[in-house]
């Protein structure tokens, strides 16, 4: 019974979580194409920054060269 135990909570501990600060997405729309923002599309967390495009394709593309478009962001 203990054996079982300890074996569980060894599994758990690579799957904790840790807080993380993540800004919210600051634009009103998509930062690659200003296109309207489609909630369907997966956001994406780069740098502690929350990026959210209007299609898959401005993911890519963002996934491609980020640092290209951080700039379009407002500065603090």
């Amino acid at each position: 019974m203990l054996t079982r135990l300890f074996i569980c909570a060894c599994l758990l501990v690579p799957f904790t979580m840790h807080a993380v600060e993540v800004k919210p997405y600051p634009l009103a729309n998509c930062i690659v194409s200003g296109d309207k923002l489609d909630p369907n599309v997966p956001a994406v967390v780069y740098q502690g920054q929350q990026i959210l495009f209007c299609c898959n394709s401005c993911a890519k593309k963002f996934a491609a060269s980020p640092d290209k478009y951080l700039i379009k962001l407002p500065k603090k």
